[in-house]
């Protein structure tokens, strides 16, 4: 009558993913993004060291997919300029280096992919951090305070 413990458990998360994406911002989904892209890059790293080849090379495929379908696919070249171009190339590398990283078995370009992800990742939050990513007007700058104020 009803599936596995384990199927209730893929099914609840599946939703939890599900009503996160849609609840998203625009810059919380491209979070999102980087998140599953890393995640995929440290499976395939793990996979990769145990020797689980098909394991890896599934993760790998993610990673690629992630970065292909989501990062890339995101970014508007004709509003981004000279930025998205650059991250689009960066994008198509990430994607050449996990793949010859699954033909040759080098850890050392999973770590490097996850490297420069991770990197992305972090300029992007600040980025959403800022009054301006938030649309709101940058906060005035508080003056130190002097002696004849203090």
């Amino acid at each position: 009558m009803f599936g596995s413990k384990q199927s209730g458990v893929h099914a609840y998360a599946k939703v939890g993913i599900e009503t996160g994406v849609t609840a998203a911002s625009p810059h919380k989904l491209i979070v999102m993004l980087f998140d599953g892209a890393l995640v995929a890059v440290t499976s395939a790293i793990m996979h990769m060291k145990a020797g689980n080849i098909a394991e890896k090379g599934a993760a790998i495929s993610k990673a690629i997919m992630i970065i292909d379908s989501g990062l890339r696919a995101a970014l508007d070249k004709k509003a981004g300029g000279e930025i998205a171009e650059g991250l689009d190339a960066l994008y198509e590398y990430m994607g050449s280096r996990l793949l010859q990283a699954n033909l040759k078995n080098q850890v050392s370009q999973l770590e490097e992919v996850h490297k420069l992800l991770s990197d992305l990742r972090e300029a992007w939050n600040a980025i959403g951090d800022s009054p301006a990513a938030k649309g709101m007007p940058a906060a005035p700058a508080k003056s130190a305070p002097t002696l004849a104020s203090a």
